[in-house]
């Protein structure tokens, strides 16, 4: 189950990070503009939000494992096809590639916690590992590879159909279980009445940004300031290396943590060094100005992803925040690349939309250490007081892991 998790995870970023060190050669190819390239690059995290809504209810109907099985198929179709014709069929793989990675982006995060109940932080960071992986490995390998089968940008794009393909035959054995989330419970509030779970949303949805319009454009950056098309890619490619370590050992640390307000300033902080860097002198030390900003995303997104289930106290509470912030986190997340590539088409300028990056920084910063206090939705004041807060949700969290077997769902074992 861990590998088969791992290789599904590898498969939710590679086909959108792939674009951006071609996207000049698809620009030249299918004439595209730059605000039709920057739509290319904000449908898939559009397409994140917008199905994250319908996969709670999906999975209900038709169990987890199922529909997971026709979202890996469906990426495979998508990332084939987007390459076969015009604008028209990239633009509509696209979207199938987005609502795809997007249902596995909801339904992998219970499985984890039902099948790795006492190791729930170190398979949150081999997820989290295995995502940034797969980015940096997109960002430094697409364009050699497509030069070396020598089918352009098309030959480029089309390879990654073969993991996802292998990620959707390892996965028939899951479809032996059938696993159906448990309904929503009558009278149980409104997420969107709570404060906390906007913040939890808000900032997850801005350090998202941050890291996708840096993925659809930083290596057109740098292919403009004079880098080969292969050269250009390295530094996203380190960037998704140096989030590895990071995303793997952060939420191990970050859960045993009184809260976790130092974690994600300091995290938002590496990212802000990160992208000044490349604002101020872009080819002075482009490695290390990837590198900070890979540790500083990779170390937002494991305390994103760790927020859902530290600041709820019951497994439905924690499957609902996740699917908020997933889907209205993810619309916010997919207007950074539209907004960074008009306002360089405006400016003809990459200054501008930098600095337009640095300033979102500040709400995230703020939004994030709200959400970071210890604290748990629908809380009573005081309440963020009570001493080893997240070592009480731990316990809790794992004696509620249950929720997928039946016979275990008595009073006496809550679902989890």
């Amino acid at each position: 189950m861990g590998l088969t998790v791992m290789v599904v995870a590898l498969n939710l970023r590679a086909g959108v990070a792939s674009v951006g060190p071609v996207l000049p050669e698809i620009r030249a190819g299918l004439g595209l503009t730059g605000t039709g390239a920057a739509v290319l690059t904000m449908l898939p995290l559009l397409c994140f939000g917008v199905v994250a809504v319908a996969v709670p209810g999906l999975a209900r109907r038709a169990g987890i494992e199922p529909v997971l099985m026709v979202a890996l198929l469906l990426l495979t179709a998508g990332l084939a096809g987007r390459v076969l014709g015009g604008p028209s069929l990239l633009l509509a793989g696209t979207v199938v590639v987005g609502g795809a990675i997007a249902v596995a982006n909801v339904l992998l995060p219970p499985l984890i916690k039902r099948d790795f109940p006492d190791h729930v932080g170190l398979m949150l960071g081999v997820y989290t590992m295995s995502m940034a992986g797969s980015a940096a490995l997109a960002a430094g390998v697409t364009v050699p590879v497509g030069n070396a089968i020598g089918q352009g940008w098309r030959g480029a794009l089309w390879m990654w159909t073969v993991p996802a393909l292998v990620a959707a035959v390892l996965w028939l054995p899951m479809l032996k279980r059938n696993t159906r989330p448990p309904q929503r419970r009558v009278g149980e509030s409104s997420l969107a009445r709570d404060p906390l779970a906007w913040q939890v949303t808000i900032y997850f949805g801005l350090q998202s940004m941050m890291f996708y319009a840096m993925l659809s454009w930083l290596p057109t950056i740098y292919r403009d300031h004079g880098f080969s098309p292969e050269a250009a890619g390295v530094p996203m490619s380190l960037c998704g290396l140096a989030q590895i370590p990071v995303a793997l050992l952060l939420p191990r640390f970050a859960t045993r943590a009184a809260n976790q307000v130092v974690h994600i300033a300091v995290s938002t902080a590496f990212m802000g060094a990160g992208m000044l860097g490349v604002l101020i002198a872009p080819t002075t030390a482009p490695y290390l100005w990837a590198v900070l900003f890979g540790i500083g995303t990779g170390a937002c997104l494991a305390m994103g992803l760790a927020l859902f289930v530290l600041r709820t106290s019951q497994v439905q509470d924690s499957a609902r925040l996740s699917a908020m912030a997933q889907s209205a986190g993810y619309l916010i997340c997919a207007c950074g690349p539209l907004l960074f590539g008009l306002v360089h088409d405006l400016t003809d300028s990459w200054s501008v939309p930098l600095v337009m990056l640095l300033l979102f920084l500040v709400p995230q910063l703020i939004m994030g250490m709200l959400a970071g206090r210890a604290r748990l939705l629908f809380d009573t004041p005081g309440l963020s007081d009570t001493p080893d807060l997240t070592q009480l949700v731990s316990r809790r969290l794992i004696n509620q892991i249950q929720y997928s077997h039946p016979a275990n769902q008595g009073p006496s074992a809550p679902h989890r």
